[in-house]
C-alpha cells in the first residue's frame, strides 16, 4: 500500500508554459522524493505594454510518503 500526498507550487518563465513547467518539477525535484506526477491547475501570462513578459503555471504534483521507520 503506498499513500501520496499532493502540494501545490507556482512557477514562472519568461520563455514559455512548457519552460515554466520543466523549472517548477526541477525545483520540486529537489525537496521532495518519490514524485509520480503532476497536473496544471492553472497557466497564466504577464502582460507589459503589448507583449508578454512572463508565462506562470501553478501546478499540482503528487508524491508518495515514505514508509516510517
Amino acid at each position: 500500500m503506498s499513500i501520496a500526498r499532493i502540494v501545490e507550487i507556482s512557477s514562472t518563465s519568461e520563455k514559455s508554459f512548457e519552460n515554466a513547467i520543466e523549472q517548477g518539477i526541477a525545483r520540486a525535484s529537489k525537496t521532495l522524493r518519490g514524485i509520480k506526477g503532476a497536473w496544471i491547475k492553472e497557466q497564466e501570462i504577464q502582460i507589459e505594454g503589448d507583449k508578454i513578459v512572463a508565462y506562470k503555471v501553478i501546478l499540482k504534483i503528487t508524491f508518495v510518503l515514505e514508509e516510517a521507520g
